[in-house]
């Protein structure tokens, strides 16, 4: 399916009576990179798991394209259009690579593993070990891939990059990259390392305690060395 614009609108979740984010409102463009940054702990990922349907939402509406998804399950959405990629990377460790991105086919034909194998050509080498002998890296490949065999409208990527070797880092935003350049994705990511999240994003969003503190584009935030260590917590960035 072509790649989606994502509305959200007054959008208020968390975790049973806890908020953690609060009157969220913001569009994201069909076919636009859109990084979602702020320093740890200021509901980045709970916002990524509430889009996805995993969180208690208290208010607010989601729409997906032509479709409002808010009262749809985590399943109904992902049918939708909607891929996520969690940080934890959620894949099925005693299953092997092969087995785990058949799960992300959603009734493509088997050949369109190819998909993958392309993308990510160590998981061909690797189509037969378990996910649970596999380094963090491979992991995250796995689960980016297999998201992208259901090929959703919107992708989340949370925190892809953590904990990973530069080298991985480099093939991980390459791969990001054709995928945006495809114009088939809206690309939503949530990133520490900053200067890959600019480098990649036309827009950044910034939260801070729950709430957007900032909205702009990526140039404009990569010259503005106040707001970056204000609300991101780095002193400056290479221009």
């Amino acid at each position: 399916m072509p790649a989606a614009q994502l509305e959200v609108e007054n959008l208020c979740a968390g975790y049973g009576p806890t908020r953690v984010i609060e009157n969220i409102s913001f569009t994201a463009a069909a076919g636009s990179r859109v990084a979602v940054l702020g320093r740890n702990g200021v509901g980045k990922t709970t916002l990524f798991a509430t889009l996805a349907g995993q969180t208690k939402r208290y208010d607010g509406t989601i729409k997906l394209g032509n479709s409002d998804v808010t009262a749809m399950d985590s399943a109904a959405r992902a049918w939708s259009g909607l891929g996520f990629v969690p940080q934890s990377r959620a894949i099925f460790p005693s299953l092997t690579v092969e087995e785990n991105l058949f799960v992300g086919l959603k009734g493509r034909p088997r050949s369109a593993l190819q998909e993958a194998y392309d993308m990510f050509p160590r998981l061909y080498e690797r189509r037969t070990n378990s996910g649970a002998k596999l380094s963090g890296g491979e992991q995250q490949m796995l689960s980016t891939a297999r998201t992208i065999l259901g090929r959703p409208s919107l992708l989340l990527l949370d925190e892809p990059l953590e904990g990973l070797a530069p080298v991985i880092c480099e093939e991980l935003m390459a791969a990001f990259s054709r995928l945006a350049s495809s114009g088939e994705m809206t690309i939503l990511l949530v990133e520490q390392r900053i200067q890959s999240a600019l480098e990649f994003a036309e827009r950044v969003i910034i939260l801070e305690r729950g709430r957007i503190v900032w909205d702009g584009s990526s140039e404009q935030l990569s010259k503005d060395d106040e707001t970056v260590h204000q609300l991101l917590g780095v002193s400056s960035l290479a221009h």
